[in-house]
């Protein structure tokens, strides 16, 4: 079968045993997740009884409370909610579509915002992820290669993790690369747009410096865009909500394509995900954390000394980005190699849209799985790339 997206991959692994494909949460409730589904029946009737708008508000608050942006908790009215963040981006690539604009695309991203943006007819250039590295550099970086009218960054990145957020117990450094973007942006009116789809994993991560930065960004008087969601932090079943936040200077034009699309998300949905916040609130996100952190470790022990080396994120989310260490060896050929024993990861290929040579040298292991799955399935694909490794090098 030729793929011709990301998606497609993942829709095929979706029919098999080992899919370490998708991103999404696909691993068992947790004990106190567990009282939350015997209690379906009790948030439907509650749901039912209550006001949309008092149901949302709701939702916001506790959503940007624990994600510790207070300002959004404080004042909401630009929040604008979507049953998922491909329909925010659809919206976005709608409003770029209007204005004519072009946009710079982080590269590596997955690939869905590409192809949204492509049809809609959004001109798009690479940004570089090298690019935003190193904060003292960023301003220049981005002043040298940018010549579009936007720039849409995903943080954390999907698949690297890596995020502008520093790592440094100094508050401004913290913010630094975040802030230098935000100026430069300001300085050469750009439109910023932001996919924090991940941005969740970032909070239990005691070495990250969590901030406002909803706070900052108004502050800075940058024109943006943001999209968050729900649907990669708990085990919902793709039961989510995605969050689409604008500027005050372009909220009226998004709002009016916002309302061409939908009336509203459902309140039972909204209800229940509110439950897991509530739960992952209590526990510091140890039930969502936890269980990525062990399939982490695990995946590390078991590929030490492999072909695939698992490269060291900067923010943990819930896939494993590897390098192939043997450059004669494509991704895209392993990952067909991989499917004949039943293992489903993604090639690195379509991550790089730009450049899809650049990601044969990488795979993608998906971590939101049942620990007892996972073992068996990573233990499998190593059982596996080690036979393909000793055929590659015999053809060689």
């Amino acid at each position: 079968m030729k793929y011709h997206d990301i998606t497609q991959h993942e829709i095929e692994a979706l029919k098999h045993n080992y899919n370490m494909s998708d991103a999404h949460t696909h691993q068992s409730q947790s004990p106190t997740q567990e009282e939350i589904v015997k209690r379906l029946p009790e948030l439907w009737h509650e749901a039912e009884n209550t006001r949309q708008y008092d149901m949302e508000q709701k939702f916001l608050k506790n959503f940007f409370r624990v994600q510790k942006q207070d300002s959004l908790v404080e004042d909401n009215s630009r929040c604008l909610l979507v049953y998922a963040s491909s329909i925010a981006m659809v919206i976005t690539a709608n409003y770029l579509m209007k204005k004519k604009m072009s946009v710079s695309l982080m590269h590596p991203c997955f690939d869905n915002i590409t192809d949204i943006l492509k049809h809609m007819e959004v001109p798009i250039s690479p940004l570089e992820e090298d690019w935003l590295r190193d904060s003292e550099n960023i301003y220049e970086n981005l002043k040298k290669n940018v010549k579009t009218d936007a720039l849409f960054i995903v943080d954390p990145n999907n698949p690297t993790g890596f995020t502008l957020t520093g790592t440094a117990k100094d508050t401004f450094e913290t913010k630094k690369g975040f802030l230098e973007l935000f100026r430069y942006a300001k300085d050469h009116n750009k439109l910023l747009i932001f996919d924090f789809c991940f941005a969740s994993f970032l909070l239990p991560d005691p070495d990250l410096g969590i901030f406002d930065l909803y706070k900052e960004l108004d502050n800075s008087g940058a024109s943006y865009i943001t999209i968050e969601d729900t649907g990669k932090t708990w085990p919902l079943q793709d039961t989510k909500v995605a969050i689409l936040t604008t500027s005050k200077d372009i909220f009226d034009e998004i709002y009016n394509i916002h309302t061409a699309y939908l009336l509203n998300v459902s309140p039972f949905i909204l209800n229940v995900v509110n439950q897991y916040i509530y739960d992952s609130e209590k526990d510091n996100f140890a039930s969502v954390f936890d269980l990525l952190e062990k399939n982490r470790a695990l995946a590390r022990e078991v590929l030490k000394d492999s072909i695939l080396e698992p490269l060291e994120p900067i923010s943990k989310v819930s896939v494993l980005w590897c390098k192939i260490k043997d450059d004669s060896i494509k991704a895209t050929e392993l990952k067909e190699y991989l499917t004949k024993s039943d293992i489903h990861v993604l090639p690195g290929t379509y991550f790089f849209w730009h450049d899809q040579e650049k990601g044969e040298h990488f795979i993608r292991i998906a971590l939101a799985r049942n620990p007892d799955i996972f073992e068996k399935g990573i233990k499998k694909l190593r059982e596996v790339i080690d036979n393909y490794g000793k055929t590659h090098s015999t053809k060689n």
